[in-house]
């Protein structure tokens, strides 16, 4: 009844088994990949034709924790899991970071991964286990995927790394000055694709070292993964990447000097105004032949990507005037607001963040139910990036992904430097309203932190600052490397570090 393939490896200190052909056979991929006895199933279902008139990739990865996995019943009334906990947001980000840049160029036809766990041994985190089974079940299912990806958790104790330290090792790690690093790192064969952490002043050198670590441990992963898909993977998806090289030059030819002319603008609003126009302008232009092309949108992106990403290749200077070296102007002020504990207003170029402390007591404390048990936590970053803050208008619900894992971002920053219960037994909330952004609003929110924290008294052991990098690589080796990256920097580049 069953086609069941089945594939194990020793890894680090358990084995990794992956399995497909018995569960979810109506899904296009089903991996239930196994590390230790932490099990979570991976589904991966994609639409065989792309929505008409869609422009962008629609990939959703959704990640769940059934509480039945570690044995428990779901606290509150209704006793049923209910909307994404902040580790199921944060674990479905993680998954979705280095599997999306691996999907076929142009490809725009809609992709849902559901990974569920389905067991957990309280030992090894099942994260990590969900992007392992998430990449497998990509690699098998038929989907264009460039893949597979591996991943790993790195740990660093007393000068030496550890492949998927425990998750009672990892859990609390300011209270834990032997370990000092919880670092997750995803990536090719070749290639590494994601690096998440949180870290205890460790050097560069250190930092790099783990990253090497985890890339080299996770590769007896994807070569396990190749051996599954040699044995079980469905006919690959009739794709092709569409060519629209003549649109383009056509597009070009309309527009190139008049996009190039928006580029140099340095204010943010204007130039999104001129460039606007210029897509308008071209537009107007086109055939209706032209107009009903479905890569229309891909060829004006692909006019913008080539300005912005040529004149900074070929040494030029960066949409606002920078180089590459130099972060924009930085403005501080804090006890802004007359009533909070701490308060500051950090200002980056046109990103901008207000960022308050509250200080609470011990009943305070957030106490969080999670699958491996409850525990407290005495630190909350709070992160709010409202509609008018990039001068849209928009629906305001509760905080989304983006709310979500920016906060976790500054969060990890700002956790490691606050002083011991013992000797500041307060708890400390921190909110950053985002009020203006161009670019790196959670590193502002970092360095607003620092700056609130201090301004309500917290004894930091040091100020912590944050910029987000960038990275814009082309075929033929020629790359540049940008501090403090504006937003069009982020969507037309390669990274955002």
């Amino acid at each position: 009844m069953f086609d069941d393939v089945k594939k194990s490896i020793q890894w680090g200190q358990d084995t990794l088994t992956l399995e497909t052909g018995k569960v979810a056979r109506q899904a296009d991929g089903s991996v239930i990949a196994t590390l230790g006895e932490t099990s979570v199933m991976a589904n991966v279902t994609f639409a065989k034709e792309p929505k008409p008139g869609q422009d962008f990739f629609p990939l959703t990865v959704h990640y769940q924790e059934k509480y039945y996995a570690a044995g428990k019943v779901p606290g509150g009334f209704f006793k049923r899991e209910a909307r994404p906990t902040e580790k199921e947001t944060l674990t479905a980000r993680l998954i979705d970071r280095p599997c999306r840049p691996l999907f076929a160029p142009g490809f725009k036809h809609e992709v849902l991964v559901m990974c569920t766990v389905l067991s957990h041994d309280l030992v090894n985190d099942p994260d990590i286990v969900a992007m392992i089974a998430a990449s497998a079940a990509l690699t098998i299912s038929g989907v264009p995927f460039m893949g597979p990806i591996g991943a790993a958790r790195v740990g660093f104790v007393d000068g030496e790394y550890v492949l998927n330290p425990d998750v009672e090792d990892m859990q609390g790690l300011r209270g834990n000055p032997e370990q000092r690093l919880d670092l997750i790192v995803a990536g090719t064969k070749d290639a590494v694709m994601m690096v998440e952490s949180e870290a205890y002043e460790l050097t560069e050198d250190e930092m790099l070292g783990a990253v090497k670590f985890g890339h080299e441990a996770m590769q007896p992963v994807i070569d396990l993964i190749v051996d599954l898909a040699e044995a079980a993977a469905k006919e690959p998806f009739d794709f092709q990447s569409p060519d629209y090289s003549a649109l383009y030059a056509r597009v070009k030819s309309l527009g190139e000097a008049d996009m190039r002319a928006a580029y140099a603008i340095k204010d943010k609003s204007d130039r999104q105004d001129a460039v606007a126009a210029v897509k308008a302008k071209v537009r107007d232009a086109l055939s209706d032949e032209d107009l009903e092309d479905p890569n229309l949108g891909s060829a004006l992106k692909k006019l913008e990507s080539a300005i912005l990403r040529g004149d900074i290749i070929n040494g030029g200077a960066r949409i606002d005037g920078r180089d590459t070296r130099t972060v924009r102007a930085i403005e501080s002020e804090v006890g802004f607001l007359p009533r909070t504990h701490g308060s500051a207003l950090f200002t980056r170029g046109e990103t901008q963040a207000l960022v308050v402390t509250t200080l609470g007591t011990g009943d305070d404390e957030q106490i969080i139910d999670a699958l491996h048990g409850n525990f407290r936590s005495n630190f909350l970053l709070h992160y709010n990036f409202p509609p008018y803050s990039v001068g849209e208008v928009g629906r305001v619900s509760g905080p989304g992904r983006r709310e979500i894992g920016h906060g976790k971002l500054a969060w990890r920053a700002l956790q490691a430097v606050l002083p011991a219960a013992t000797d500041f037994p307060y708890t400390i909330r921190v909110v950053s309203e985002i009020t203006e952004s161009n670019g790196s609003s959670s590193m502002a929110s970092v360095c607003g932190g620092s700056l609130s924290m201090m301004d309500a008294g917290v004894p930091l052991k040091a100020p912590v600052a944050g910029v987000a990098m960038g990275l814009i690589l082309e075929d033929d080796g020629k790359y540049a490397v940008l501090t403090d990256i504006l937003g069009d920097e982020d969507h037309l580049g390669d990274m955002d570090f």
